[in-house]
């Protein structure tokens, strides 16, 4: 592929040309866009599959990198009742648990293997979904909502943080093109290892959480 490819001048949805410090920019107003489902937005009435579907392709349109992707499938939604992920509907109606469960996997399973987001799931669901524990899914969601959004302010500026020094990158090359190519390089790399270590402890702590899980089990089995 030639490095004119690579390089090649960035555009918005209105096919405007963009630098790529514009481009950065156009980045992060994209990423302010991207939230979560807000809990008043939850429907109070049991929805059937298609209204399910239509309802997260309409709220989670912004975190869609083509505009043809679809978010959430039947056959998805199927394969993850398969999978012992999301309870099964009542007489083919989801309620507004199984809509918490479903936003929980939606944004777990981008990151975590599914048997990963079986373990992190697993107690939410055997706790809480239509349960009488002390607290519901609803306020669950809602507090977690609550932290994600603080968020993703700190977020935004740990990411012009890392591009700021991706630009301070390959001084020394003085092609132009190949100094662009090199320093994006540079901050997908940047992105890339942060992912990669906080992934690493997404692992780590389940792998603890499973290890507690099995002791209790083992206790239980020996009673």
């Amino acid at each position: 592929m030639p490095l004119s490819d690579v390089t090649k001048t960035y555009k918005d949805k209105h096919g405007k040309k963009l630098s790529s410090e514009d481009y950065i920019r156009h980045v992060i107003e994209q990423m302010n866009t991207i939230d979560y489902v807000k809990p008043g937005e939850i429907p109070n009435i049991d929805l059937y599959m298609d209204q399910v579907t239509t309802f997260m392709d309409e709220h989670l349109e912004a975190s869609k990198r083509y505009s043809d992707d679809k978010l959430l499938t039947k056959t998805m939604i199927n394969n993850y009742t398969k999978n012992n992920l999301l309870p099964s509907p009542d007489k083919k109606k989801y309620s507004k648990d199984h809509m918490y469960i479903l936003l929980f996997i939606y944004y777990l399973k981008n990151i975590l293997s599914i048997s990963d987001t079986q373990m992190i799931l697993a107690p939410l669901t055997n706790l809480f979904f239509k349960g009488n524990a002390s607290i519901d899914l609803e306020h669950i969601y809602n507090e977690i909502y609550e932290i994600e959004h603080e968020q993703a302010y700190t977020i935004t500026r740990d990411v012009i943080r890392k591009y700021s020094k991706s630009k301070e990158t390959f001084a020394g090359v003085e092609d132009e093109m190949e100094k662009e190519y090199l320093q994006s390089f540079s901050f997908i790399s940047m992105l890339c290892f942060d992912v990669y270590l906080k992934k690493q402890m997404i692992e780590k702590t389940i792998d603890e959480i499973a290890r507690i899980k099995a002791q209790r089990d083992s206790k239980k089995d020996g009673d």
